[in-house]
């Protein structure tokens, strides 16, 4: 039995119930707050008095709580990556999916943001300002003693800015780590959602991260995608050890090397034949 909340979460979704309804919208029981406006706009066709709506809080270009069933790019407590709108001389301004958008103070910027430009920053309330705004001092906020990734994890990434070796990527939305570019496989663009795997936390709590497994996991999972694609093609595969690197890279996503590995697994298992145009699948050995 879920136990309904004492107090509303500004910056978060909320479960609230509908305590009047007139023509430009209806008002919600704020619970420790005042009543909440959500705009006629969001309101359900048949919406009434005492229904319960999922609704985001935040405060509008008046500083007052107000609600909407939009749900933006990123909430409180969690890490996003958003376009610049807007600078002036309170701050950066970013583009989160609502109609006011979010402010980067001056102070929370460890340099100084341009317009048009995307960057990664952490989302909270501020109980100062009674404020929601974003940061990329991300040091502030993301604690390396809470990580607790291991090597394989899957994961759901956000693809960050672009540097020499590779991409800055979002992982779960609450830490930050990197994919390399010599083991991306696959076209990736900043901005991208992707699924991704943990590859090493390393003691200072940086995080590398792959769009495929590797080690043990990795050749489990690729002869896996093998197999998939032997059976769908009738049970034979023209890609060979010496196919070009480029081919088993666009078929497979993986680097020729970890092919010859995946391959040989199965070979090993039985369950192909190695011929000279290709491989075949002969269904013996152990399979799952």
């Amino acid at each position: 039995m879920n136990i309904p909340s004492l107090t509303t979460s500004v910056g978060r979704m909320n479960r609230l119930r509908v305590v009047k309804k007139l023509s430009f919208g209806v008002y919600l029981d704020g619970k420790d707050q005042d009543e909440i406006l959500l705009p006629i706009r969001y309101v359900p066709d048949s919406c009434e008095v005492d229904d319960f709506l999922d609704v985001f809080i935040y405060l509008d270009s008046e500083d007052r709580l107000v609600a909407t069933t939009e749900t933006p790019l990123a909430m409180a407590g969690e890490l996003a990556y958003l376009r610049v709108v807007a600078v002036n001389k309170v701050g950066a301004f970013l583009d989160w999916g609502l109609p006011k958008d979010l402010l980067v103070p001056f102070g929370e910027q460890r340099e100084g943001l341009t317009k048009d430009r995307s960057y990664i920053v952490y989302v909270y309330f501020d109980k100062t300002s009674q404020r929601l705004v974003a940061s990329t001092k991300l040091h502030k906020y993301i604690n390396p003693k809470s990580i607790r990734y291991k090597p394989g994890n899957k994961v759901d990434l956000i693809v960050g800015s672009a540097f020499e070796l590779g991409w800055q990527v979002i992982i779960d939305k609450r830490f930050v780590g990197v994919i390399y570019r010599n083991e991306v496989f696959q076209p990736v663009r900043e901005g991208d959602a992707l699924v991704g795997y943990i590859k090493q936390v390393r003691p200072d709590g940086k995080i590398d991260v792959e769009l495929q497994k590797s080690g043990l996991y990795g050749r489990d999972a690729l002869a896996e995608e093998i197999l998939v694609q032997l059976k769908a093609a009738g049970g034979f595969l023209a890609v060979t050890d010496r196919s070009p690197p480029e081919e088993i890279q666009d078929r497979f996503k993986a680097s020729k090397k970890a092919y010859k590995r995946a391959v040989g697994g199965l070979y090993k298992r039985r369950l192909i034949t190695l011929e000279d145009g290709g491989i075949r699948f002969i269904g013996a050995g152990t399979h799952g």
